[in-house]
């Protein structure tokens, strides 16, 4: 195989599956995502041309994929190769699959063979348990899973994820909080197991689809990504136009910027460049009383905006934080790294007030 041709594979696979996404979004993510781990893994072992791509072979395909339209960055593409490797299994029913036979008409199939250390450990495994899992477990799940590289543990937190509907954010928090060595320290682990999972608050349908994926994957703006319900909406709609009518250097950037942090993806309401303060303006909306960790969330944005956006010539940026719920309001503004007095008071004259931040919220929930 060379490597216009491995362009070709990954191609074919993208549009076919995507255009059958919107009815089975979950497993067609995860079957593309591991097809195209195949077809990586199978051209650095077997590719003709292989040796002139040598380490950057992923960096390269990245580029090719943008060119075509593909949202696989270099990142992803890594994972996605680490997804595979790690459930090379699935190939057993994969060919199976309706939509794969689809597929194949189209590409080479799968050949169907294992490494010895698979085929050793294919005898230990239940090829119905493997079937569960990939028709079951959403791709967003499985790039946390696959972090875990003790079998008897990844095992625990796929059954987890299965038994509990678990959603991306409950999945991380079981792993960090190590619920399988919390169960296993356990003199009952039945019961622990049980008391454990009753903990867990099972996720609704709308949590199910908060995926990068899913929205890469069929072609969706970044504005989709975060779910909000008409007060949301409309409060940022006003908070936007306001502001922008505020003039007084005021420069809209965007809507749910999307920003990396940890390998994870996080939104931000609101973001504006004040052009006489010369800073970046981050504004962060929660329909909710007031929290402690928005402000740490919010700080936290502000932190990775000065050190990944910010350039030499401005000033800090600065995160305004707006939260309310059953008629009470509240403004906070994050003052992060903004230690120069002069700067302080220059920003206080050229930022909208607490008030009137406060009056914009008061008149919309008075209106909704």
């Amino acid at each position: 195989m060379k490597y216009l041709h491995l362009i070709s594979q990954i191609n074919q696979t993208h549009q076919t599956l995507q255009q059958s996404a919107v009815k089975a979004v979950n497993s067609h993510i995860t079957l593309r995502n591991w097809l195209i781990g195949y077809y990586i893994v199978e051209f650095e072992q077997n590719g003709d041309d292989r040796a002139q791509y040598g380490t950057k072979l992923l960096n390269q395909l990245a580029k090719e994929l943008k060119l075509i339209n593909i949202k696989i960055n270099e990142r992803d593409l890594r994972t996605i190769r680490s997804f595979y490797n790690t459930y090379a299994l699935f190939i057993d029913f994969i060919s199976f699959l309706p939509v794969y036979k689809q597929l194949s008409k189209n590409v080479i199939p799968i050949r169907g063979t294992l490494s010895p250390e698979l085929q050793t450990t294919k005898i230990q495994e239940d090829e119905t348990y493997y079937t569960q899992i990939f028709t079951q477990i959403s791709y967003s799940h499985f790039v946390e899973i696959i972090k875990i590289k003790d079998i008897t543990k990844r095992k625990f937190y796929e059954l987890s994820t299965i038994k509990n509907t678990l959603s991306v954010r409950e999945l991380k928090k079981q792993i960090a909080t190590l619920s399988f060595e919390r169960v296993g320290l356990s003199t009952n682990t039945d019961l622990a197991f049980t008391q454990l999972n009753n903990k867990i608050v099972p996720e609704t349908a709308t949590d199910a689809i908060k995926s990068i994926y899913f929205f890469d994957f069929l072609g969706l703006q970044n504005t989709h990504l975060v779910h909000e319900n008409q007060l949301e909406e409309a409060l940022i709609n006003h908070l936007q136009n306001f502001i922008i009518e505020l003039g007084n250097g005021f420069c809209f950037e965007a809507r749910q910027k999307r920003i990396l942090i940890d390998d994870e993806y996080y939104f931000i309401d609101l973001v504006f460049y004040h052009r006489l303060l010369k800073c970046h303006i981050l504004i962060e909306l929660k329909v909710d009383k007031f929290k402690h960790e928005h402000l740490s969330q919010l700080n936290s944005y502000v932190a990775c905006y000065n050190d990944t956006v910010k350039q030499t010539n401005d000033n800090p940026t600065i995160g305004i934080l707006l939260c309310t719920q059953k008629g009470n309001k509240m403004v906070e503004y994050a003052l992060a790294g903004m230690e120069e007095t002069l700067f302080v008071s220059k920003y206080l004259v050229q930022l909208p007030t607490k008030e009137q931040l406060i009056q914009v919220i008061v008149n919309e929930l008075e209106n909704l």
